[in-house]
């Protein structure tokens, strides 16, 4: 980028991200060789690390941003609380520039953090200069502008930022008889920590990881990055089903996030918690190995041992094809037949009798594992 076309430093976010890394970088190294930290000041260091990290994740990002459920204003105002205090902007242009984000991923001129623009911007350099990608629409985002929370927190987002960051550290320090310790590591240190394990699911997860439900973005799924990023790194599965509340949707995988908005739902304090059908993630899965199949074929088009392989992915993708026909044909008739019946009449109808019958969910796995096993033998051959 030449010095004519490099656009204005984005001041604020420059400076703060210079004098929160300084005393990480240069005073907590010498301070932790020279003196002794308490045990107070790494706990609640860790404690406000997760406050801050999953008011992010669970509120700015699939509360406000995507709208995956509704919470309780004082689970709203907690999330407004502690957002602010990890200093990532309010939540009326957090949550704004990141529905740009999925509207436009990947485009270098309308995604903010595109991450085909390289690690470097993705992560943080897109927040240092005032780029034309990074401006705001707030016509678009009529929700935001008709919550309360939302406007209040965005008048007064210095409060927000400022006096947790303030308050709560030095409280602490000096209820524990610890004061520097508790600035360097509950302050400093834990504000630097969680910036960039937030700024990882812009960068590294748009670039290291699986894609097993689409290609048509650079989002990856990666469970190393999801411990880090309270169950966010599992990317390519929320770019695909933004609006689920949950990220890693199988009991295994790490989504704390997921588990408090669940928790905090048994309490009343969480509704309408929105989740993608089963069905639809399965014809997402198969749909990606059918591509995946159909290219380790075309890698191997000319050995001679593919040709017999070759006939049965052709099953596969007609097989596929009318399974998708059939289950679509049948929610049609599904929705008429709602229209028409009252409900006692729907649970005796034909129509649901023939989709309970056609058990979609398990001829998608059952596909899904065929088309495995086709790839694991053209890795043979």
């Amino acid at each position: 980028m030449t010095q004519a076309t490099r656009y204005p430093i984005n001041w604020p976010a420059a400076l703060m991200f210079f004098f929160t890394t300084l005393p990480v970088v240069f005073v907590l190294p010498w301070y932790l060789w020279t003196h002794e930290v308490s045990t107070g000041a790494w706990v609640w260091g860790v404690l406000l690390l997760a406050a801050n990290g999953m008011s992010i994740t669970a509120g700015y990002h699939r509360l406000w941003a995507h709208r995956a459920y509704k919470a309780h204003p004082v689970i709203k105002w907690f999330f407004a609380i502690f957002g602010g205090m990890a200093v990532q902007n309010s939540i009326l242009y957090w949550a704004t520039g990141h529905r740009n984000h999925h509207r436009h991923v990947d485009d270098r001129d309308q995604d903010p953090y595109a991450a085909t623009r390289g690690f470097w911007f993705s992560h943080m350099g897109w927040m240092l200069r005032d780029y034309p990608s990074s401006a705001l629409d707030f016509k678009r985002v009529p929700d935001l502008l008709d919550d309360k929370v939302v406007m209040l927190q965005d008048k007064h987002y210095l409060w927000f930022a400022f006096g947790p960051n303030l308050v709560i550290p030095v409280g602490l320090g000096l209820l524990y008889g610890d004061l520097w310790g508790f600035v360097l590591v509950a302050g400093f240190l834990r504000l630097v920590v969680s910036h960039h394990f937030t700024f990882f699911i812009n960068s590294l997860a748009h670039i290291w990881g699986r894609r097993p439900y689409t290609t048509t973005n650079t989002a990856r799924d990666n469970d190393f990055l999801a411990f880090f990023t309270w169950g966010e790194g599992y990317h390519n599965y929320h770019h695909i089903f933004q609006y689920d509340y949950r990220n890693g949707i199988r009991w295994w995988q790490w989504d704390p996030t997921k588990w408090l908005i669940a928790g905090l739902s048994k309490l009343g304090l969480t509704q309408d918690l929105k989740r993608v059908p089963e069905v639809k993630i399965q014809q997402a899965r198969v749909t990606r190995e059918l591509e995946r199949t159909h290219a380790a074929l075309e890698a191997r088009k000319h050995h001679r041992s593919v040709a017999e392989i070759k006939e049965q992915m052709d099953a596969e993708w007609a097989h596929f094809k009318d399974t998708v026909a059939q289950w679509a044909e049948l929610q049609g008739a599904r929705f008429d037949a709602a229209r028409e019946q009252i409900k006692t009449q729907w649970e005796n109808s034909e129509i649901k009798h023939k989709i309970d019958a056609l058990h979609i969910e398990q001829a998608f796995r059952e596909q899904l594992t065929r088309l495995q096993a086709m790839q694991r033998q053209l890795a043979l051959s």
